[in-house]
């Protein structure tokens, strides 16, 4: 499973780290980002929360 995060979408609101930050994190422009390649085992449901959660739905996961 990946996560990956629209830059263009996202406005920096923390959301996705707040939920799971094993696998969001700040990026150099200080928006989200997906910092593994893959979603680690046990971390599925926290990823898709985020997803569901994020105001834009700057997050995909696939």
């Amino acid at each position: 499973m990946k996560a990956v995060v629209d830059q263009d979408l996202c406005i920096s609101c923390g959301a996705c780290i707040d939920v799971c930050p094993e696998v969001f994190d700040w990026n150099d422009e200080e928006k989200a980002h997906a910092i593994v390649d893959e979603v680690p085992e046990g971390q599925e449901d926290q990823a898709r929360e985020a997803a569901d959660g994020c105001p834009t739905e700057a997050i995909k996961i696939s």
